[in-house]
């Protein structure tokens, strides 16, 4: 299983956020790669910043995350299993195993540093201010440029990611009669073992245990702040959440990640055969996705 596309995005989006940056040119090629587009899309958005008077670098990670598993993405229920066993979903494991799971507040043993942190970094908050707002607009252009595609700014671009992901789930997935009948078995499962479920439409079924405890971990982040409001405002549709994630020591989180485990194993036994169906479906859809927005 993966970590939630939904989420997933929202994380790079988080990532990226005041960081971007395109230049204006030709429609995009039809027969490049999301990896080529995503290397045509920082080059735009260097050239563009440039003209701005404002360095950037583009850059591409090449880094693959250390637990990406390709069975487990697919529903092999086998790879699912030794990864819920000791992550559950893989929302509080951020906590208790850092390294693994790339959180922000640990250095990795061999980092592969995005040059433009530091480049920021250096900024004054009036100069960060002018920095975001060329990056958001450089972004509209290069987006335009590559991929032929309408955004407003880096947060937008990724906005329109996630909507395009859930209305092509909708209109497939979430219609689908064999996928609605295995949902719908799982959610009676999961309500038998003692869990409430808000929602059971294919799409529902996978991120709801993902969500659950994401959704917990935003209020423990939201509880240590006192500048931020502690219910998040309605989410509008495709529009990404903004969350905050706690400081909290691996001893810390274990009592809750001790508690996602166990329920990412309960609903892993529910949804056995939903998964195994589900996932090569919704893989299918979000590389289709990424394709079409360069990532």
């Amino acid at each position: 299983m993966r970590v939630g596309s939904t989420f997933l995005a929202v994380a790079a989006a988080a990532a990226i956020s005041g960081c971007g940056g395109a230049a204006e040119s030709a429609p995009p090629s039809p027969t490049a790669s999301a990896g080529d587009k995503k290397h045509q899309l920082e080059a735009a958005k260097a050239d563009c910043m440039k003209q701005k008077g404002f360095k950037y670098v583009a850059f591409v990670s090449k880094q693959k995350w250390a637990l990406q598993d390709d069975k487990r993405d697919s529903g092999d229920y086998s790879a699912m299993r030794k990864f819920r066993e000791k992550y559950g979903f893989g929302v509080f494991a951020m906590h208790v195993y850092p390294k693994e799971f790339g959180n922000p507040a640990v250095k990795p043993d061999n980092p592969e540093i995005n040059p433009n942190w530091a480049i920021q970094s250096s900024l004054s908050k009036t100069q960060m201010s002018a920095y975001r707002k060329a990056s958001d607009a450089c972004m509209a252009v290069a987006v335009k440029q590559v991929l032929g595609l309408d955004v407003k700014s880096d947060m937008d671009y990724y906005g329109q990611l996630n909507k395009a992901s859930n209305r092509a789930i909708e209109s497939t997935l979430n219609s689908d009669p064999r996928l609605v009948e295995l949902a719908s078995a799982m959610a009676t499962c999961l309500k038998g073992k003692g869990y409430s479920i808000s929602g059971t439409t294919p799409k529902a079924l996978s991120e709801r245990g993902t969500k659950q405890f994401a959704d917990q971990e935003d209020r423990l982040g939201r509880a240590q702040r006192d500048d931020i409001p502690d219910v998040p405002p309605p989410v509008k549709e495709g529009e990404i959440p903004t969350r905050y994630s706690p400081t909290l020591t691996p001893e810390e989180a274990r009592p809750y990640l001790a508690k996602e485990i166990k329920a990412a194993l309960d609903d892993l036994e529910c949804g056995k055969d939903f998964y195994a169906a589900y996932l090569p479906k919704d893989l299918a859809i979000q590389k289709q996705i990424n394709e079409q927005f360069g990532m």
